[in-house]
């Protein structure tokens, strides 16, 4: 993979934040994909502890100039992804959401309206993926989906 620039971090109220490329969150993606199946760093429930400072080494020989550390970045950007993805794995697999349908082509949740409406009410983090693809979704769900109950687990 091309190797990318540094983006500039944004200062707020809890301190710097970094914005992450949509390269970088493939290659990171990637990275946790492939050391989920080299299993080395495998639990029941995610994974063993140096786990991100094995993600920063691969991470940094695809993208050397991005001078991504495993803490705070990886860790903070991994929280996000699997809170982004535990939300939209449970509008596509959770219970009483039989309504929503995922979308392949455009890698998004998918529903009437009515549905939508109904839904936020009671789970407002949700709302931002009615318009907004989650193109990680598989990857993750390959990765975190054991741990999730589902419907035909209840």
């Amino acid at each position: 993979m091309s190797s990318s620039s540094t983006i500039p971090s944004q200062t707020s109220k809890k301190g710097t934040k970094r914005k992450w490329t949509h390269n970088e969150d493939v290659v990171l993606i990637s990275c946790l994909v492939d050391l989920h199946n080299k299993g080395t760093y495998n639990l029941d429930t995610g994974f063993k502890c140096g786990y991100l400072l094995e993600l920063e080494r691969m991470i940094t020989t695809s993208l050397p100039n991005a001078n991504l550390k495993a803490k705070p970045h990886i860790e903070s950007r991994i929280k996000t992804l699997k809170k982004e993805w535990t939300i939209v794995y449970d509008m596509e697999q959770g219970r009483g959401t039989s309504r929503f349908g995922w979308d392949h082509e455009r890698n998004m949740v998918v529903a009437e309206d009515l549905v939508w409406d109904s839904y936020i009410i009671s789970h407002k983090d949700a709302a931002q993926f009615r318009k907004r693809s989650f193109p990680f979704f598989n990857e993750l769900s390959d990765i975190y989906a054991k741990d999730r109950a589902t419907i035909q687990d209840a």
